[in-house]
């Protein structure tokens, strides 16, 4: 018989005070879940986006924005010299923007949880 050795494997955890990795880059997309109906129907509960944080934010681009302390999704919508912030949902309302420095990152791709062709991309 052979014995088994498990070797433990130590995963290192910086401290909020230390400044974060230099492995990971600010430009990386990341993945979200929708929380909330605010863009339902195309986006529902559950579903997964991809956000790309240089994407290139346009008139009817969703994207994730931080505005009054808060991280929202919306679409995107160009309103003379300023923009909206529009959700789906017409039981939420629209946050007017002076220009598109609140845009943190657009949405390039959702996906439901465990189902790999029911996805969409929203940029090509």
């Amino acid at each position: 018989m052979f014995a088994v050795v498990k070797e433990k494997r130590f995963i290192p955890i910086a401290a909020a005070e230390e400044p974060a990795s230099s492995a990971c880059s600010e430009a990386e997309a990341f993945a979200l879940m929708v929380l909330g109906d605010s863009m339902a129907p195309e986006f529902v509960e559950g579903d997964i986006v991809i956000i790309e944080p240089e994407g290139l934010a346009v008139d009817g681009s969703y994207v994730l924005a931080q505005t009054d302390g808060e991280w929202i999704f919306r679409q995107l919508a160009k309103v003379g010299l300023c923009w909206e912030l529009r959700p789906l949902n017409p039981a939420y309302p629209a946050a007017v923007i002076p220009d598109l420095a609140c845009v943190k990152g657009v949405i390039i791709q959702k996906s439901k949880p465990g189902r790999r062709k029911a996805s969409k991309r929203y940029v090509d």
